[in-house]
């Protein structure tokens, strides 16, 4: 069956040079655990997770058990911590398919304990500022106490979650680094001694050493993007995927003739509107109406009118001898020009994460090895 011309294209060796290059980063001894959680962040999970594993990463990221099973029946033997936590009834699931979660209810491993027929480990959170999932520094004490007993159960690790992201550490990030070492020397102690301590984010893995511990968890920037633009100066990446489609009509509009929804484009000289395929229903945000940008021969096409929910129309009157089934980048480079996701975030007004993870699976995905 043919498709319509619109493809994410995926370049896992970018993945590769991107999580060397932070390994880089990074002094002997300490991990890379990869996240590689809401399908690693639109790129494809299972594919990023071999690609990452076949050159030494040994510890993976998700945030739910599905996402975890989908690793395990794709053959990834490595760690696989589950970073938002599981409920009672999937303790089974966690045994059964040899996974990590993180914890943060004496309730959750209490199940474990009483599921597991041999030593299951755990990672428990503590919330030391992001006001989200983990324990609050007062109950770090009752809670291991609790863990005394329960013979089923390693703790491998403890972590906790960056809320900002600093440029040094005398951030909000120092403050939550103070309150994490803090709980750290009550869990020790109480005589445990987890063999990861986890608190760096991609951001963090950079800028940020002191918070390197032995464990780091990058996540978006091994896709090739950066959280905010003064890491750009520190570390060199490579965007991973490309996205692309194809002009399937062009028309010439006179002056006052309107495009799309809610005529918020008329032209105002004779104009030439190309149409591709490709709208807010495959994850390209219908914020970036009348603004947003696409590359075609080499040049740049503002999007004209609203974008609809399959289709965005462009202005390319501008640019020279346009065809139809010309190629259209929507993300990435061609020529000397390039439009970064990072740019599209920003006039989306958002962030580079929602614009990754929103090209959906509607959108299918070419992988270059």
């Amino acid at each position: 069956m043919g498709k319509r011309p619109t493809t994410a294209f995926i370049d896992l060796d970018a993945i590769r040079y991107n999580y060397l290059q932070l390994k880089k980063q990074l002094a002997e001894g300490v991990n890379i655990l990869a996240v590689v959680k809401a399908d690693a962040y639109g790129h494809g999970a299972v594919q990023a997770a071999k690609t990452l594993e076949e050159i030494g990463c040994r510890y993976f990221g998700v945030a739910i058990l599905e996402e975890a099973v989908e690793l395990r029946d794709a053959g990834i033997k490595s760690d696989i911590l589950i970073l938002g936590g599981i409920y009672n009834e999937q303790t089974a699931d966690v045994i059964k398919y040899n996974l990590t979660p993180v914890v943060f209810d004496s309730e959750t491993v209490i199940s474990l304990n009483s599921a597991a027929k041999g030593k299951i480990k755990i990672h428990v959170k503590i919330d030391t500022g992001m006001g989200r999932l983990g324990l609050l520094p007062n109950q770090v004490a009752g809670f291991f106490k609790g863990l005394k007993d329960l013979k089923n159960i390693e703790i491998e690790g403890v972590l906790t979650h960056l809320a900002e992201i600093d440029e040094d550490e005398r951030g909000f990030s120092g403050g939550q680094m103070d309150l994490f070492l803090k709980a750290i020397d009550i869990i020790k102690g109480m005589g445990f001694d987890p063999l990861f301590k986890h608190i760096a984010n991609s951001a963090a893995t950079v800028n940020l050493p002191s918070t390197h511990f032995n464990l780091v968890r990058p996540g978006i920037m091994l896709y090739g993007s950066y959280p905010v633009k003064i890491l750009k100066k520190m570390i060199d990446l490579k965007p991973v995927m490309r996205l692309a489609t194809r002009i399937i009509q062009i028309k010439k509009i006179p002056i006052g003739h309107s495009v799309s929804y809610g005529r918020q484009f008329v032209a105002d000289r004779e104009s030439i509107i190309a149409t591709v395929p490709i709208g807010y229903g495959d994850g390209y945000p219908r914020h970036l109406s009348n603004k947003g940008e696409m590359l075609v021969r080499g040049a740049r096409a503002k999007v004209a009118g609203v974008v609809c929910m399959d289709l965005t129309m462009l202005d390319v009157t501008d640019i020279k001898d346009v065809c139809e089934g010309d190629e259209v980048t929507v993300i990435g480079r061609d020529g000397g020009e390039e439009i970064a996701v990072e740019e599209i975030a920003e006039k989306a007004e958002t962030i580079p994460y929602e614009i990754l993870c929103g090209i959906n699976k509607r959108v299918p995905r070419e992988y270059k090895t």
